[in-house]
């Protein structure tokens, strides 16, 4: 198995608007769910996404991990909206 943190920086590396926005971005294992808990915070905005343990090493390996990116970009865009 791999490191809460090896899934967090890959996921920074495949969503660099993490970064770019200064969202506060966690990753840990859920024992409860046997899954991980990725969670987003920015301003009044959190994102709370479990990712299954099979999802989690496609997305390691770059193979897939579009249910992750798509909730991302719809929390990235509610932000964006909020802004203007």
């Amino acid at each position: 198995m791999y490191s809460s943190k090896e899934l967090r920086q890959k996921i920074r590396a495949m969503y660099p608007q993490i970064d770019q926005t200064g969202a506060e971005f966690n990753v840990r294992y859920d024992e409860k769910n046997r899954a991980w808990l990725l969670h987003l915070k920015k301003d009044n905005h959190e994102l709370n996404h479990y990712l299954e343990l099979n999802d989690a090493e496609k997305c390691l390996d770059g193979t897939q991990c579009v249910s992750l990116g798509l909730d991302i970009a719809q929390m990235f865009n509610h932000i964006e909206e909020k802004q203007f």
